[in-house]
């Protein structure tokens, strides 16, 4: 699955979009968006992987924390990672992903064993016997090369999900900002905003120090999706910072 030709840095940032081929959902329940955040952790390894192995082996590591066994500052976490996920968010037939590229070809080893093992699931659960692209053949990928950007990334995916409840926003605007600011900071979970905003979520599937770090705290985090959902300002304003930090 690659991204048009693109040479991905390692160190470098890319706002990612991983889209289902033709008009079929990617998540049909809740069942299938947290198999969604799964994979989104635990294809996140340079090893070979399958879904079943790796919950068996994080049951096995909490009980040996438990009985005593393994020290629990060594965590649970025993991955070899190909890239940080900085930012995501589940929409009904596609993902956002903010990604750090750690290894050389992280980014394409990863969305490939995402692209292998979601469909898997899916298929199986959902009987689904007809072969072809259960993807689009190439994902999208965009180079975030200033801190502009950068922020323009982070407030662009985590208010996707508004379009679930004001469809046609993008086009006309949003016609009640503060339905859609509760609906994003109360009702979606399905991404990582509400752990930027210091509500735990799913704490362990995101880095999260470089956009805290940028914007000062997880309040400001919370004020500029905020800010920008009332103000409706296709280009919010940046703080300086090392996006290589």
């Amino acid at each position: 699955m690659p991204a048009r030709n693109q040479k991905f840095i390692n160190n470098e940032l890319y706002h990612i979009t991983l889209r289902r081929a033709g008009e079929g959902l990617l998540f049909q329940d809740i069942d299938d968006n947290y198999r969604g955040i799964f994979s989104i952790y635990e294809f996140n390894t340079l090893t070979p992987v399958t879904i079943k192995e790796r919950r068996n082996a994080r049951l096995r590591i909490k009980q040996e924390i438990k009985e005593g066994i393994r020290d629990p500052g060594l965590g649970i976490d025993t991955r070899d990672k190909l890239v940080e996920v900085l930012v995501f968010c589940l929409m009904p037939n596609h993902i956002h992903l903010l990604l750090k590229q750690l290894k050389e070809g992280g980014i394409s080893k990863y969305i490939n064993k995402m692209g292998a093992g979601y469909p898997t699931y899916f298929k199986k659960k959902y009987n689904i016997d007809r072969k072809g692209h259960f993807f689009q053949d190439r994902f999208n990928a965009t180079h975030i090369k200033s801190d502009e950007q950068l922020i323009t990334a982070f407030i662009y995916i985590h208010i996707n999900p508004i379009s679930l409840i004001e469809p046609g926003w993008k086009e006309s605007g949003i016609k009640n900002s503060e339905k859609a600011v509760r609906f994003l900071e109360e009702n979606y979970k399905w991404s990582s905003l509400w752990d930027y905003i210091g509500v735990r979520n799913f704490p362990s599937v995101t880095e999260r120090k470089l956009f805290i770090d940028l914007m000062g705290s997880e309040q400001k985090c919370k004020e500029l999706i905020k800010d920008w959902v009332r103000n409706k300002n296709p280009r919010p304003g940046s703080r300086k910072a090392s996006r290589k930090a």
